[in-house]
């Protein structure tokens, strides 16, 4: 399928947020619309449009007009695969034992690793984001003073990488849940082609809210790597499901974000043990009191 483009400039940000606003009328109705200020102090900003037909030339001008843009710009992008591409141009992450790497790379894994197959696709998670790292080096820092889980469960799985590096580790009851069903689709496979669908349950579920959950009591280990608004939300049910010394791997946190994460979660009933910060994002490691 060919996708266009259509770009302008113009000055002012209320401008260029109704031109944003006037493409999403258009027809063909654009599949996308984005408004980004340039960043060259001078004022001008960005609008663009994708479509999966070639927008009206017409219909175009008399915006640009309306508007006082810069005449738009049509573009006929190459059809390309970008997931292969982005497989592609994905190197495996090393993260203690742990060994992320997309089948391309399937060559590269070395002997004394634990293996994760992730490939990229549309669900979250393939260990080169920070908050994914941190959240497998955290396990690594938990496993290295003894600690071993019987329950463990990966709220908004996401890849479900993290459940996948538990089962490699830990001979546990282990339930990877995500809210999206893109994602449940997407831990399905790749459980199972990683050959640990005997160890690990996927689930789609929002939070907590799940009669398998439910049903498993506590668990002493829960990943939650999403981000601080629903980590917030969800911190009262995280407390209640985890058991006494159980830990809590939390991440998809800035920097800034740190203090009140930490004072929400121990205001439930949690230590913070320790914090891993790779760039700007950070994962906390907390302990149930």
């Amino acid at each position: 399928m060919a996708t266009f483009t259509a770009l302008t400039t113009l000055l002012g940000k209320r401008n260029a947020t109704d031109l944003g606003n006037a493409l999403e009328t258009l027809s063909p109705e654009p599949i996308g619309v984005g408004v980004f200020e340039l960043e060259d102090g001078s004022g001008f900003w960005e609008v663009g449009a994708y479509f999966s037909e070639q927008p009206s030339d017409v219909s175009l001008a008399l915006l640009s007009a309306a508007f006082q843009a810069e005449e738009f710009k049509i573009s006929e992008l190459p059809q390309i695969d970008w997931v292969s591409k982005v497989q592609r141009s994905l190197k495996p992450v090393i993260a203690g034992r742990f060994f992320v790497y997309g089948s391309h790379d399937s060559d590269k894994v070395p002997s004394n690793c634990e293996p994760l197959l992730i490939e990229a696709s549309m669900a979250f998670g393939t260990g080169h984001h920070g908050t994914t790292k941190g959240c497998l080096l955290a396990l690594e820092q938990i496993i290295s003073v003894g600690f071993d889980a019987k329950n463990v469960i990966d709220v908004g799985c996401g890849t479900a990488v993290l459940a996948m590096a538990a089962a490699r580790v830990f001979s546990a009851n282990i339930i990877a849940s995500d809210i999206d069903t893109v994602a449940f689709s997407v831990a399905k496979t790749n459980v199972l082609a990683n050959g640990l669908d005997k160890s690990i349950r996927c689930l789609e579920a929002s939070g907590f809210s799940h009669d398998q959950i439910k049903s498993t009591g506590s668990f002493d280990l829960i990943f939650a790597n999403i981000l601080m608004t629903p980590l917030l939300s969800l911190a009262a049910d995280i407390s209640r499901y985890s058991l006494s010394d159980g830990y809590a791997v939390l991440s998809g946190i800035l920097s800034e974000q740190v203090e009140l994460v930490t004072k929400k979660y121990t205001n439930v009933g949690f230590s913070l043990y320790r914090q891993i910060e790779i760039g700007e994002w950070v994962t906390l490691i907390f302990c149930k009191i």
